[in-house]
């Protein structure tokens, strides 16, 4: 049998322009396991992606901040004063950077991310003033976000509702923010496009990048599964 997987979705199931990887929907929809979409961006995001590949819609979104399985969605973190950071960082000269719309933050629940250009030095700063708030760097964004929150966590919360051992699973990621879930999940790769922090946290760096080294990890899955 294969295993449940734990995926992250940006540099992960993506192209290097950011594009879904065709393969995703040749390899995922048919996987005889768990799938879980654990990704930074709002909870809409992987939803929508489960619903197109014809999986169940269990997913991780905003960093851990959002859970939902089994038709149950689990929200946890301070929103408020994710909020109160980006106000201040504002009132400061600092900018978001999005543009007119926000569709990056429109529906975030739990956190708030900046654009990846933005004052980094000057975020970090005053969110170093509030306790209990942290800035993590996905490479896509600046998530200002509720300490403690984490996808590893909520893929514990995940697996409990699913009856599976967290170890069972198996996490391919490319940053920061998957170093959670790879502690938590049995098995964890990251891609060659990873940051330091996720290529030191993983069991195993792929030679490959994107979804070219996702592709990998499930052949060997598969192989290993027969």
């Amino acid at each position: 049998m294969v295993p449940p997987l734990a995926l992250d979705i940006d540099g992960t199931l993506t192209t290097p322009t950011g594009r879904i990887d065709p393969r995703a929907f040749e390899l995922l929809p048919a996987w005889d396991a768990p799938v879980v979409f654990a990704t930074g961006k709002a909870f809409p995001y992987p939803v929508a992606l489960a619903h197109f590949l014809g999986r169940e819609e269990t997913v991780i979104a905003e960093n851990g901040g959002v859970a939902y399985v089994d038709g149950e969605t689990t929200v946890v973190g301070d929103p408020d004063a994710a909020r109160a950071v980006v106000e201040a960082f504002r009132e400061r000269g600092g900018a978001i950077g999005w543009g007119d719309g926000d569709t990056v933050n429109r529906w975030r629940e739990t956190e708030v991310a900046v654009a990846p250009d933005a004052d980094e030095a000057l975020l970090r700063e005053v969110a170093a003033s509030v306790e209990d708030v942290e800035v993590v760097d996905t490479g896509y964004a600046f998530h200002v976000k509720s300490t403690g929150v984490s996808k590893g966590r909520a893929l514990e919360r995940v697996a409990d509702a699913l009856d599976i051992d967290p170890e069972a699973f198996v996490a391919v990621g490319d940053s920061e923010n998957d170093v959670s879930t790879f502690r938590v999940a049995g098995e964890s790769y990251a891609v060659a496009n990873a940051d330091d922090a996720a290529r030191e946290a993983a069991d195993e760096v792929v030679g490959e990048e994107f979804m070219d080294g996702t592709a990998s990890v499930l052949a060997d899955l598969r192989a290993r599964a027969e």
